[in-house]
């Protein structure tokens, strides 16, 4: 699929020496058809790398998807580089009118503070009814998943005694909805967190559809208004890297982390990770784009599809 981003974004160079299609603004504007609008709100503090990581998930998929990114106006930004965020990214006032196919919301490293605590929480909460009327389908990763379950459903999250770290295994659950079509019986996937959503919390909502969870690390993926919501507790999106440097960053700062289990060959940090969840990250990336927004959303985006 060819993905749409601005000429001199920083990570498109990569993306091309990757062999993902990256197409400029000067040749999306030849193609005789409407790209898929998706809106990606970018709360982790390293910009550059989550949009690579996000990029390289949306690649597969036949259609052309044109990225926005977006940052809260009312968080402070203290990591990364201003200049780019300016020149790269949007705010919610920028494009508040405007109607996208859908939209990813990123974690964010900020799980023990409480929701309310959030310098962006009244933003973000603006930004979540207006999904409802101006988005086709939502993704909301890790913390946003969070967010979004304690704000739609008074789900609140639950603090780990010890931080949920590593590959887990994670079972399917109903193999009739499109969202896990392809997925393996059982799959690993990374995680990377110190709360949860409580899966008995979870169980009190019937109209939230649990899709696969694990044994360890409970529940990982499930929608709710038939697709217009999504809800991954977990990062499908992390390259293989991701884990050892949070793991040797932590060491680095004398914190107590233990290793992230079942990532090492041999349980040792000294050995390069395996990469084993690429292939339900593509899936579940693709089956999204294809199911929930593609096959979905209404061809002028001017009022959201009852998916009935």
């Amino acid at each position: 699929m060819p993905i749409k981003v601005q000429n001199d974004l920083p990570v498109k160079e990569i993306l091309e020496s990757e062999n993902i299609f990256v197409m400029d603004e000067e040749r999306a504007i030849h193609q005789d058809i409407r790209p898929l609008q998706i809106l990606i709100l970018n709360l982790m503090p390293l910009k550059e790398a989550t949009e690579l990581q996000l990029l390289r998930c949306l690649s597969n998929s036949p259609v052309q998807i044109d990225i926005t990114f977006m940052v809260p106006a009312t968080h402070r930004i203290k990591n990364g580089s201003i200049s780019h965020i300016n020149k790269f990214y949007v705010t919610f006032e920028d494009i508040r009118n405007e109607f996208y196919d859908g939209m990813i919301i990123t974690g964010a490293p900020i799980e023990l503070m409480e929701f309310e605590e959030v310098d962006y929480w009244k933003e973000l909460c603006e930004i979540f009814d207006w999904s409802e009327k101006h988005v086709t389908s939502t993704m909301f990763q890790c913390w946003s998943a969070q967010a979004a379950m304690y704000y739609f459903y008074g789900i609140n999250k639950r603090y780990l005694d010890e931080k949920m770290f590593g590959l887990f295994e994670h079972r399917v659950h109903n193999r009739k909805i499109p969202l896990v079509r392809g997925f393996d019986d059982v799959f690993l996937c990374p995680h990377s967190r110190h709360t949860e959503i409580p899966m008995d919390e979870i169980a009190k909502h019937p109209e939230i559809m649990v899709l696969t969870d694990s044994d360890e690390a409970g529940f990982f993926l499930g929608m709710s208004d038939d697709g217009r919501k999504i809800f991954v507790q977990g990062h499908p999106e992390y390259d293989r890297l991701t884990l050892d440097a949070e793991y040797k960053r932590d060491l680095g700062k004398g914190l107590e982390i233990k290793k992230p289990v079942n990532y090492y060959p041999g349980d040792d940090p000294e050995q390069k990770p395996m990469l084993r969840w690429r292939s339900i990250s593509a899936a579940l990336y693709a089956n999204w784009i294809n199911y929930y927004v593609y096959q979905a959303t209404p061809y002028d985006m001017y009022g959201t599809p009852t998916f009935k």
